[in-house]
């Protein structure tokens, strides 16, 4: 995948290579390859390939996006029936699908989103679809609202899926089993394009969070197959297992369910009145797509979290500089260093379902003193059980919509907001920040990791373990954790030093989070951005001697603690390792002979039945193949593979959950079995 090519629409790619001849096909990883060390120009909305000495390739992007087979131009003998169209867009990165609606416009369409159509479980924070219903919607999401509106005695079946959404759903099925089927490594530009066309279909069927996830499988599979540096291999696996899990749940989805799994297409900012909000902090932005800036997150009178975000195209130095630039709201001067301590005083105030402050230009805002993380309305985000944050923050997206019964009756996604007199914030229900975590720990001391040292604090009797969020040497947030180190059991005078933290949760079977703010050791009424600001030796609390206060050679280092091994600890990873396996290299590496027997025997030995089982039916549909009455050997059966895998997936994720909730002493959200 080249960054210098324009974007692509995912219809286009597939047009492109559903109509070269089989024999092109065959050549079409090949002449992705050739193209990759191509020169580029950019000539306004025209850029150039040079597909040899005499032959360039004209790629017309009016908007920066490529959205028509017409606008990728050849200059070769065969045109346009040659193999470098295709090749062209199958190296192009994958645009952002449209949304299947009439064009509205945004208020803050200059903002780009980072985190669009990423695999979940990235660096940035989890979503979970809007409760509310939008403004407008398209024929083929008119449903959604009729999902949201509340359930009575005269209210007519539930919606059910339409023919079209089954037939995409098992469109987009059939292409993810091709995908799994060959795995990373020979899913070339053919499976690629067969799953953007199902993506397409998907999107015109009006299901966009599908065709979301098959999105971001061809990107993994891109970044794969060119060896990126970012590219993970639990992105992949994720993506993959979204999108053949929705697929089979979509078909007999109804109601909530149904409107849960179709996803919503984006919306336009939604009015909201006047907002009096207080800053709680900010966090740099750095993505492995190229995206950096600056998130400051602030919270109104009833603790609803809003978002102002100034992210765009950079790297770390644009992360770091860019918490000095003012924000994009109205006519204020506030940094986001500034409004993560102070507040704002908005009218006219527009807000995405996610919580994202619009920037429109009736807009406006001015700024108001900000108070304290001790001082309501901040306080009660710290008054929320931490069993009760660590469920929210572990709730999927495909999790079952829990019916709720409220007093007046109304939608039950709205149980909590502002006028029901409920006190706790509800700003995690559909929006941005789900996996926020609002602790009050105690410093304890160290541990050494392989990525590095993390701080082990006591919060409420459990020990949890605190690493930065950015190990980039731009970003302060490594160097902040050493001098935090330096607290724990007081730097040698007895009790660690208590400190109210903002953490992002990073599911693992100990207890463990990612810090992205603290209260100042020296000032509990003030607190610190770890990603942006640096501590100094003067903002830990003065040593015990007098005359050594400051003086680093003085400083005793924190003591280092070993982790414990848990005794007959649950070898999920057993599962998780074939799971991974098959993503990658296919079902041809599982149907090897090898030691399946006894690994499915091990996970019995612990109790763990189910995946023995799990395990045991993977390598057994992996290795599956009939003859013909002549003996030859016929196709795979994908689809059973699939389903193997697919349930093999889908338990480790939840087993890893259930493991993660449990080391918090939470109860874990169960994904309903379909």
């Amino acid at each position: 995948m080249s960054p210098l090519l324009p974007p692509v629409d995912p219809s286009v790619t597939a047009q492109l290579v559903a109509a070269l001849t089989p024999r092109l096909r065959k050549r079409l990883d090949a002449g992705v390859a050739k193209l990759a060390g191509r020169s580029v120009a950019r000539d306004g909305d025209i850029v150039r390939l040079a597909v040899d000495d005499d032959t360039d390739l004209e790629l017309h992007a009016p908007d920066g996006v490529v959205t028509t087979a017409e606008a990728i131009r050849c200059g070769c003998l065969l045109a346009p029936d040659c193999l470098h169209r295709a090749a062209a867009a199958s190296a192009a990165p994958v645009a952002e699908m449209p949304d299947p609606v009439a064009e509205m416009p945004d208020p803050v369409a200059e903002i780009p989103d980072p985190v669009a159509g990423e695999p979940s479980l990235t660096a940035a924070p989890r979503t979970a679809p809007p409760t509310s219903a939008p403004a407008t919607t398209s024929p083929a999401t008119a449903g959604s609202a009729a999902d949201d509106a509340p359930a009575g005695a005269g209210d007519p079946a539930p919606e059910s899926a339409t023919p079209a959404q089954r037939t995409a759903a098992a469109a987009l099925h059939d292409a993810a089993a091709a995908v799994l089927e060959a795995g990373a490594e020979g899913a070339g530009a053919v499976l690629q394009a067969e799953l953007l066309r199902a993506a397409h279909t998907a999107r015109l069927a009006g299901l966009p969070r599908a065709a979301g996830r098959a999105v971001a499988v061809v990107t993994a599979l891109r970044a794969a197959r060119d060896a990126d540096p970012a590219y993970r291999l639990g992105d992949l696996t994720t993506a993959l297992r979204d999108v053949l899990l929705l697929a089979h749940r979509l078909p007999e989805a109804a109601g909530p369910e149904l409107a849960g799994l179709r996803g919503r297409v984006r919306q336009p900012y939604t009015p909201d009145g006047s907002l009096r909000l207080y800053g709680l902090f900010a966090e740099p932005v750095l993505t492995s797509t190229g995206y950096a800036g600056t998130v400051t997150w602030t919270a109104d009178a009833a603790g609803r979290l809003h978002t102002v975000p100034d992210v765009a195209p950079g790297g770390a130095e644009r992360a770091a500089g860019s918490a000095d630039r003012a924000v994009r709201i109205g006519d204020t001067s506030l940094t986001h260093r500034e409004l993560s301590r102070a507040g704002l005083a908005v009218s006219g105030a527009t807000v995405s379902p996610t919580g994202r402050l619009g920037a429109g230009s009736g807009v406006r805002a001015v700024r108001a003193p900000g108070v304290s993380w001790h001082a309501e309305p901040l306080d009660r985000l710290w008054a929320v059980p931490v069993a009760e944050q660590i469920a929210r923050a572990l709730a999927s997206d495909l999790d079952v919509p829990k019916e709720k019964t409220t007093d007046s009756g109304g939608d039950p996604g709205e149980a909590g907001e502002a006028g029901d007199g409920s006190d706790q914030p509800t700003a995690q229900d559909g929006r941005d920040g789900r996996d926020l975590l609002f602790l009050d720990v105690t410093l304890i001391g160290t541990v050494r990791e392989a990525a590095g040292e993390c701080l082990l604090a006591d919060c409420d009797g459990l020990t949890v373990r605190l690493a930065a969020a950015h190990d980039d040497p731009a970003l302060p947030d490594r160097e902040n954790l050493r001098l935090l180190a330096l607290l724990a059991h007081g730097r040698g005078r007895g009790p660690g030093t208590r400190l109210r933290v903002v953490a992002r949760l990073t599911p693992a079977p100990l207890p463990r989070a990612v810090l992205l703010a603290a209260s100042r050791p020296t000032d509990p009424d003030t607190h610190v951005d770890l990603g942006l600001d640096r501590l100094r030796r003067a903002d830990l609390p003065a040593e015990p001697t007098a005359g050594t206060s400051g003086d680093a050679g003085d400083a005793r280092p924190a003591p280092t603690v070993q982790p414990a091994t848990a005794p007959g600890e649950a070898p999920v990873h057993l599962l998780r390792r074939r799971v991974h396996q098959a993503a990658s290299g296919g079902r041809r590496v599982l149907a090897f002979p090898g030691s399946k027997e006894s690994e499915a025997a091990r996970l019995r030995r612990f109790g763990l039945g189910t995946a023995g089982e799990l395990l045991t039916a993977l390598h057994a549909t992996a290795a599956e193949r009939a003859r013909d009455p002549f003996g030859r050997l016929l196709p795979a059966d994908t689809g059973r593979f699939a389903t193997a895998w697919l349930g093999a997936a889908v338990y480790t994720e939840e087993v890893d959950r259930a493991l993660c909730a449990a080391s918090w002493g939470a109860s874990s959200p169960g994904l309903a079995s379909r």
